[in-house]
């Protein structure tokens, strides 16, 4: 299964190809090899993230030696992350999988850091992924052994109660006071990690949709109505 995946939550727009190939919808054990990145490509510009998801996604397919027709699915980070950067990401995965045919599976992109960290071996028994939410706050959420135990949330760093579990992403290396060093150099969500998860989820049947993670309202309100200014 040939999956492209793709997350414009946080900072880095992040594009990747890959391979999943675990056996019969089974994650792979012993020596089978679950999946292999076919190519990756992040690029750090919060500000534009419309703009480069085009081009890092035709960079990408090249790589890889792929054309668009070959891709049997599309995972997305559904987020938390801020309005503008989430909906160039789901809009695009929306478009691509109605003009292939193809599923699009949401994943949570906090979860990606976890599964990035966890990939890489090393990781405490508890711990927290943290990304920067602005506002002096960060979305955030707490991990273990078996996948993710609390959250998304968003929080101020000094009101999440950490009891000790250290802390990985972009949030924690911005509020070090707060939440520790980082115990990984993972900031932000790997679209490659984005990608496995997104297979996993389709083969067993738990996907998740391409809808967005806010949880909290976007800065541009709609306008309240214009106050009477003669009386009747």
């Amino acid at each position: 299964m040939l999956v492209l995946a793709l997350d414009t939550a946080a900072p880095t727009t992040s594009v990747a190809v890959v391979e999943y190939s675990a056996p019969d919808g089974a994650l792979a054990a012993g020596g089978d090899r679950e999946y292999e990145v076919r190519a990756r490509v992040d690029i750090a510009d919060s500000r534009r993230p419309a703009e480069h998801l085009a081009p890092a996604i035709e960079r990408a397919l090249a790589e890889a030696g792929l054309t668009m027709r070959d891709i049997d699915l599309i995972g997305v980070g559904v987020g938390p992350g801020p309005f503008t950067g989430l909906r160039a990401g789901l809009v695009s995965a929306r478009v691509l999988g109605g003009v292939l045919s193809v599923p699009v599976v949401g994943v949570v992109s906090l979860d990606a850091i976890a599964f990035a960290v966890s990939a890489a071996g090393n990781v405490p028994g508890e711990f927290l992924v943290a990304t920067d939410a602005r506002r002096r706050e960060v979305y955030w959420a707490g991990y273990a052994a078996g996948g993710r135990v609390h959250g998304p949330a968003v929080s101020s760093p000094g009101d999440i109660d950490r009891a000790g579990r250290p802390a990985v992403g972009r949030g924690a290396a911005i509020y070090l006071d707060n939440l520790g060093a980082p115990f990984a150099d993972v900031l932000d969500p790997p679209a490659w990690a984005i990608g496995v998860l997104a297979a996993r989820a389709h083969i067993v049947g738990d996907a998740m949709p391409p809808d967005p993670l806010y949880l909290r309202r976007p800065d541009v309100a709609e306008p309240a109505p214009r106050k009477r200014v003669l009386a009747r």
